[in-house]
């Protein structure tokens, strides 16, 4: 058994998020984890909403409400969609709350302490109309390396090459197009080159390794070539306050040093909440506690590169040493997982211009689970991928109702007619060991690919024995087996056929939770295979209201014990079997065309 840390990127708070995003972030950590589960390791999922920065502020006053007014609304908009999709965190939580202050504010005393905060007096980017500070992100220009006309102020994305806004050709804010202005101005800067050396030492070690996608380690070592130091503080009003500028209230952390600690403060937050405060460390301070880091590919530098550089910080394990500090010696992501991008119809999302679908929106329309199927089977593995409600449509009636549905449903509805209950087996013949064997071996074939995030193999690879198992009813012809003589030889056939869906449900059920809960009822079981994640009203730890009344939030939490063991369970003969509904919904062909018209495609 191993301790894993899935470490789950914290999806911003100024609006609700789209597909796009729990394709990157969201299904992947989840069927990874719930899959870790059922192996027997013990893991702590966690995250929550990102709340700080400029970006709230500009939503904030386009709304006519304040940033935490924002804030609130969007964090429960995106804790029940995320639940909704059945994602098992064991923590999802926020950046806003006291917990999270101050443990950011800890982290950074240790890592300045230790003599890798430093201040230097920078030039900054302000809106001339509003006088706020913009952020690296919300300046684009053209990149003075490669030429790419949509680089932004902290990178390129064409060429991966680490900026700074005035780097930029031709800088242009992102919020209202105009020219930024570049005022003198003091900030604390993370000494990213006396990390370097461990860095690159930490990163060949990964490398070593084997196990990190080709892309993400290229692009982190890239990263290495022209390592400088990065702004942590920033002139804004919204955020945390830095330690020891008490004095200046205008200056708050940094989004992104600010963020990137929510994995160690959600799960102290969880520690605290579960009545064991030091639970924590058994995936923090252990070294053999393994950690893996969900995300999109735009977030690839600030986990390969920053987090792992304020973790050395805080250990002091750069070139001026130093020594940890209450939080002890913290451990470094053992994998950074990161998924590209998801398109939409072949452009890119963008909820500005209104290319864009809603987690929400899907939820209302389709079954959760053909979601995460199409993610899941066609997402942004390991490269782009194109979302079209044709490829949605075929993938959801072609496999998932047609393929998988069908086996289930057929399977039940002739135990069903024929007995009853699940039947007593005679003897097996070649062809029902056969299937029996190859559905028993597919635990490992699925759950290595699984380990090695190669999902999309994992799913196919479970599907093909779907494939299989309908292939097996085309040949045995048990719907023709109706004489009394050939009573033992049905019962045999369909007692492998109960015992292979059992087996598959519990293959899929980390891609598939919701219907795998559906198909064990059909089956006759309790319906509890795939627990299932529940939000609570909690309140804050550290910090009341204005008016001394609880400071209350939402979470995403469950009890993750139940997960079934990633083996066969053998099929309990005798187990009723009652006529069985259709687990998953066909799609109208109809579908498509309304939904491109609702996107304003037709």
């Amino acid at each position: 058994m191993s301790r894993i840390l899935s470490a789950v990127a914290w999806p911003y708070a100024n609006g609700p998020r789209h597909i796009g995003h729990v394709a990157g972030f969201g299904v992947p950590s989840d069927v990874f984890s719930r899959y870790m589960r059922m192996t027997g390791n013990e893991v702590l999922m966690v995250s929550g909403t990102d709340e700080h920065g400029t970006p709230i502020l500009v939503a904030a006053d386009a709304e006519g409400v304040t940033p935490r007014e924002l804030a609130d609304r969007n964090n429960r908009l995106i804790v029940e969609d995320l639940q909704a999709l059945g994602l098992s965190y064991d923590l999802f939580t926020r950046t806003t709350t006291g917990n999270h202050e101050h443990v950011v504010q800890a982290m950074f005393e240790v890592v300045r302490d230790n003599g890798y905060m430093i201040v230097q007096t920078t030039r900054g980017a302000i809106s001339p109309s509003t006088g706020r500070t913009l952020p690296d992100r919300y300046i684009e220009g053209t990149c003075p390396i490669c030429g790419y006309e949509g680089a932004r102020g902290d990178q390129c994305d064409n060429c991966g090459n680490q900026l700074d806004p005035t780097d930029l050709i031709s800088p242009r804010s992102r919020i209202n197009g105009e020219v930024p202005e570049f005022v003198e101005t003091e900030h604390y800067f993370l000494d990213l080159p006396a990390l370097a050396e461990a860095l690159s030492a930490w990163l060949d070690d990964r490398e070593r390794s084997g196990t990190w996608r080709p892309n993400v380690i290229k692009f982190s070592q890239n990263f290495l070539e022209d390592i400088r130091p990065r702004a942590m503080t920033r002139d804004i009003d919204w955020g945390i306050p830095v330690p020891g500028w008490e004095d200046q209230p205008h200056k708050r952390l940094y989004v992104w040093f600010d963020a990137v600690v929510g994995y160690l403060s959600a799960s102290i937050e969880w520690a605290r909440r579960s009545g064991d405060p030091e639970a924590w460390r058994r995936w923090w301070n252990d070294t053999e506690a393994l950690s893996y880091y969900f995300m999109g590919k735009d977030n690839i530098v600030f986990h390969s590169q920053i987090w792992p550089a304020e973790l050395l910080g805080y250990n002091g394990e750069g070139s001026r040493g130093g020594a940890p500090g209450s939080f002890g010696h913290l451990n470094l992501p053992t994998e950074v997982v990161s998924s590209e991008f998801l398109t939409m119809e072949g452009k890119k999302f963008a909820s500005s211009r209104g290319i864009v679908i809603y987690v929400r929106d899907m939820l209302s329309r389709y079954q959760a689970d053909a979601l995460r199927y199409f993610i899941s089977a066609a997402g942004p593995e390991t490269s782009d991928a194109d979302f079209t409600w044709a490829e949605f449509l075929r993938r959801t009636n072609s496999e998932l109702v047609a393929g998988w549905g069908n086996l289930v449903n057929r399977t039940a509805s002739m135990i069903h007619k024929r007995f009853g209950s699940i039947p007593q087996p005679g003897a097996l013949e070649d062809i029902d060991r056969a299937l029996l064997t190859a559905v028993e071996e597919g635990f490992d074939e699925v759950g290595a690919l699984i380990r090695a995030h190669h999902q999309k193999a994992a799913l196919g690879a479970a599907m093909r024995l779907v494939g299989e198992a309908n292939k097996y009813v085309t040949e045995t012809e048990p719907f023709k087996l109706k004489a009394p003589e050939q009573r033992e030889r049905l019962a045999t056939i369909l007692w492998a056929l109960a015992q292979v869906v059992t087996d598959l449900n519990t293959m899929l059920s980390p891609f598939l939770p919701h219907s795998a809960n559906e198909v064990d009822r059909v089956m006759g079981g309790t319906g509890e295979v795939a627990p299932m994640p529940r939000i609570e009203e909690v309140e804050d730890l550290d910090v009341h209201e204005d008016d001394g009344s609880p400071r209350r939030y939402p979470i995403i939490t469950g009890d993750y014990e139940g997960f079934p063991a990633w083996e066969r369970h053998p099929v309990l003969v005798g187990r009723e079997v009652s006529q069985p509904h259709p687990v998953f919904a066909k799609l109208d062909e109809g579908i498509v065309e309304e939904e491109l018209a609702r996107a304003g495609e037709r």
